[in-house]
């Protein structure tokens, strides 16, 4: 008797995606920081059996100039196979891919041929801002229901930001999420406990305050996010707000627990405006509300002003910059990217309030500008940024710009890009992988990287 069968790459616990296949193709968020040509999304060899391992072996250009390309996603994934709203006949087979400055959506279908693949919609921002009422759209994540997607702006470009939901089969537009946002004004990431019925937004800033730099009076004004959100995932409603305090600033990156039993996550905070250094917040349940903690601390290294941007000069110090985080399918390693340091560091986070440091590398770095074994230019700018690991947990890959306006910031001679990857031992441990490294193209720079089949930062599940 025929059935419909679940694709492949979707896993009802994060137990089983760990058991998956290894990826053999990575696909890797390229913008032109001069908006002069087409963003691109490049296609990399990651299989270490083939001839072109470790090579860009595609590239599919946006239709439009000026995009900025930024973090992008998969159309459906693991979590389509929840109980409460089952779509296991939806295919992870398209890249849903934001221009963060236009408000443009590209539709990317990677089926016909994975390492090719081509647009096949393209939203217009009024489209967009009319349906929704939001623009700049910034992180994609697969839910049970659809595609969500969190934005930076409202149809003016200014706050609230927040979340909008797509059809994961027409990739039309639908609406707002929020029913009731409650205080929230600023958006960045957006993720959820579906074991919980929670969902967790957090904070950057409206986009005239990040689109041509970060400002210094906003920032040493605390006017960025420093908030943490969490919402009743059903009712679509604000629940509760937990304040970093003024001197927390850039709350990022949600990494919430795979396993969904676990009622607890992790988020970036990127700078301190006492000290200068980062930090690693765990939120969890306390009787019958979400806390938040702060379990690492990652202090700025003193550094002599000549070597510093014009920004840091008055500091004598490089600030780590933790703009990137990725937890492993197990929930056992969290990766820390210091964008400002150039290291690259795993923690033991088995235990969520109790980190321990268990691998580091650098590579780049504002003052360090380390090197790479398979690095043939020499000393290397930008530091490790978006973080990617894989389903076994066993490679993390990274590339080195954070964003068209800020690099120059902290870079100003420019970020020649680049990616690489780690190789992580089974019981932590991580090492650069001497024969991958791509010296970007020059033209375009390279953020976000996304695996064939699915990743740590891309599914949710539902069973345990």
């Amino acid at each position: 008797m025929p059935t419909w069968t679940p694709d492949p790459s979707f896993y009802p616990s994060p137990r089983q995606a760990a058991k998956a296949p290894p990826e053999t193709l990575a696909y890797v968020a390229a913008f032109d920081p001069d908006r002069k040509s087409p963003d691109r999304i490049a296609v990399v060899d990651v299989d270490p059996k083939s001839s072109s391992y470790s090579k860009i072996i595609g590239n599919v250009a946006a239709t439009e100039v000026g995009d900025e390309f930024h973090h992008f996603g998969w159309n459906a994934c693991s979590s389509c196979l929840c109980p409460n709203a089952p779509h296991r006949h939806v295919e992870r087979r398209y890249l849903v891919v934001p221009g963060l400055r236009s408000s443009r959506i590209y539709i990317l279908d990677t089926k016909p041929d994975p390492r090719a693949p081509k647009i096949v919609k393209v939203i217009e921002p009024a489209e967009l801002a009319d349906k929704t009422g939001y623009t700049r759209p910034h992180t994609v994540h697969c839910g049970p229901g659809g595609i969500y997607v969190a934005a930076l702006g409202n149809k003016d470009g200014k706050a609230p930001g927040g979340v909008f939901v797509m059809d994961h089969e027409s990739f039309e537009p639908l609406g707002r999420w929020e029913v009731d946002r409650g205080p929230q004004q600023l958006g960045y990431d957006a993720w959820w406990h579906l074991g919980y019925d929670t969902m967790v937004t957090s904070e950057w800033g409206t986009p005239d305050t990040f689109e041509n730099g970060l400002v210094p009076e906003v920032l040493l004004g605390s006017k960025y996010g420093r908030r943490l959100h969490f919402w009743d995932f059903t009712k679509r409603r604000h629940l509760q707000e937990i304040d970093f305090g003024e001197e927390h600033q850039l709350v990022f990156e949600l990494r919430p627990a795979h396993d969904p039993t676990k009622a607890h996550g992790f988020v970036n905070c990127v700078v301190s405006l006492k000290d200068l250094s980062s930090s690693i917040w765990t939120w969890f349940r306390e009787g019958n509300k979400w806390a938040a903690k702060k379990i690492i601390s990652i202090p700025a290294e003193p550094a002599n002003p000549d070597d510093l941007p014009p920004v840091l000069k008055g500091f004598k110090a490089v600030p780590p910059l933790v703009t990137d985080i990725d937890l492993s399918m197990d929930d056992r390693f969290l990766y820390v990217a210091c964008w400002g340091t150039g290291d690259l560091q795993q923690y033991d986070v088995s235990d969520p309030f109790n980190p321990k440091l268990t691998g580091k590398v650098r590579i780049g770095g504002i003052v360090s500008r380390a090197t790479h074994p398979g690095a043939k230019n020499g000393k290397l700018n930008g530091g490790p940024q978006m973080v990617e690991v894989s389903r076994d947990g066993r490679r993390v890959y990274f590339t080195n710009s954070l964003y068209g306006a800020i690099d120059p910031q902290f870079y100003p001679e420019g970020i020649d890009g680049w990616m690489v990857k780690l190789d992580a031992g089974p019981a932590g441990g991580i090492a650069f992988d001497p024969k991958f490294f791509i010296d970007w193209p020059k033209g375009h720079r390279p953020h976000q990287v996304r695996l064939q089949g699915g990743d740590c930062s891309s599914d949710s599940y539902c069973y345990p």
